[in-house]
């Protein structure tokens, strides 16, 4: 499917084409909250979004709909088929537009965002700055839920966009791939134990996903900024392939999504990240700083 829209829009953008009959609004909230211990819990989104939302917009539950019930880990990619029926049934389809957002950090609208991708529909754009950019903006909320109509998604799988822990395992040794640890810097030092073990992925660099945002208005940073970024880690030469990690695949997405406004549309991301690699004791990993 050829892509119209890019993969980013502003609050301008969507309000001047808000309510084309063509342009599905997707809210893709989860209730994500780190605990003091430094653990986590989700939960599905659905009562923030009938709270407000953009007005118009669909939910998509990304723990439920759009997750493999039968994996360990919450949010694994389910396969085609079950995702395409998924996906049909909010309203995505051929000849439809799609714009993504979430109600927090933008992680789970990235994470949509790579989902359809990874199974070939390219009309889709994430909203910079999610709902909190919409409400600042004065722009209107809704509290009324949106009942989908229904239509036939298409999926057409790109395999080099997930990455499983065996293939993760094999890039390791090989220099046609740049592994891309996202979290923070003392969790890629080993100094934390949110995982089975601590450290990082043997040759794998560091590159915090809270680099890609502005820290004054938590939108993404300019293109050019973040062109340098990444130029400056090594992940624009043609030569190799990033593939990004987090703690279970979704800040994971964020990273290649600001990397396919770049230019890096073919950005890998390994769905277990450190949840499933730690979780093998006979996998290594890495306490300490990235080498050179």
């Amino acid at each position: 499917m050829g892509k119209t829209v890019p993969h980013a829009v502003s609050v301008p953008w969507l309000r001047d084409h808000h309510g084309e009959p063509d342009l599905l609004v997707v809210d893709a909230s989860v209730d994500f909250t780190v605990l003091e211990d430094g653990t986590s819990t989700l939960e599905p989104g659905r009562a923030a979004y009938i709270a407000a939302h953009v007005p118009g917009a669909v939910f998509a539950d990304l723990l439920t709909s759009f997750a493999d019930a039968e994996s360990e880990q919450p949010c694994t990619a389910p396969e085609s088929e079950h995702f395409a029926i998924a996906a049909g049934a909010i309203g995505i389809g051929d000849g439809v537009r799609v714009v993504v957002y979430d109600q927090h950090d933008g992680m789970w609208a990235t994470r949509f965002w790579w989902q359809l991708r990874l199974e070939g529909f390219d009309d889709v754009a994430v909203l910079d700055g999610g709902l909190a950019a919409w409400r600042a903006a004065g722009a209107e909320v809704s509290n009324s839920p949106v009942a989908p109509t229904p239509t036939v998604f298409t999926a057409r799988r790109r395999p080099g966009l997930i990455r499983s822990t065996d293939e993760v395992e094999a890039a390791v040794a090989d220099d046609a791939f740049r592994l891309v640890g996202v979290l923070d810097a003392a969790t890629y030092r080993g100094e934390t134990d949110y995982f089975a073990r601590p450290g990082h992925i043997p040759g794998s660099i560091n590159l915090p996903v809270d680099q890609i945002h502005d820290p004054r208005t938590g939108a993404l940073r300019p293109v050019e900024e973040l062109r340098a970024l990444f130029s400056a880690a090594g992940l624009l030469d043609p030569a190799v392939t990033p593939v990004t990690y987090c703690g279970g695949g979704v800040a994971a997405t964020k990273v290649a999504h600001a990397l396919a406004l770049v230019g890096r549309d073919d950005v890998s991301v390994y769905d277990g990240s450190l949840t499933a690699w730690a979780a093998d004791p006979a996998l290594p990993l890495v306490v300490g700083e990235q080498p050179g």
